[in-house]
């Protein structure tokens, strides 16, 4: 058995490469698996922005509930250790930090990953969010292809 082989198919994209990026695919991944109130991400966030965590935390949680309300598929998340992303992660964060800039193509990115026509909450909830790392000083620059 090829492992690497195996593994490069479920998890073909690497992680981001920088800080912020890692900081919201943690976030995603620990809320996927633990819920929207998990400590942990609230800590990191804490940590991350300091007093101004608020924001982007409740904006997390608030992309996180209307992944789950709209998604017509299941969205595979890797666990927290896993230096690699899924689809469906690669996709999630593209679409976070290129929503601004590339409206029409993060939504197309969602619909496809979620399985639906129209999911237009999502993503104002993506913009919103990516809105809030930049205003924070902390922009989202990149996906890791």
């Amino acid at each position: 058995m090829n492992y690497a082989r195996e593994i490069s198919a479920i998890l073909p994209a690497r992680w981001p490469n920088e800080t912020n990026g890692r900081l919201l695919l943690f976030a995603i991944r620990r809320v996927a698996a633990r819920g929207i109130n998990d400590a942990h991400v609230a800590n990191a966030f804490m940590a991350h922005f300091g007093l101004a965590y608020r924001r982007p935390l409740i904006l997390l949680r608030a992309l996180m509930a209307e992944l789950s309300r709209v998604s017509e598929r299941k969205i595979m998340v890797a666990p927290c250790c896993c230096p690699r992303m899924t689809t469906a992660e690669a996709a999630v964060l593209a679409s976070v930090s290129h929503g601004i800039d590339n409206p029409h193509g993060a939504h197309d990115l969602l619909c496809d990953t979620l399985g639906v026509d129209n999911c237009l909450g999502a993503l104002s909830s993506a913009q919103a969010l990516c809105q809030a790392f930049t205003d924070l000083g902390r922009p989202l620059r990149n996906r890791a292809d």
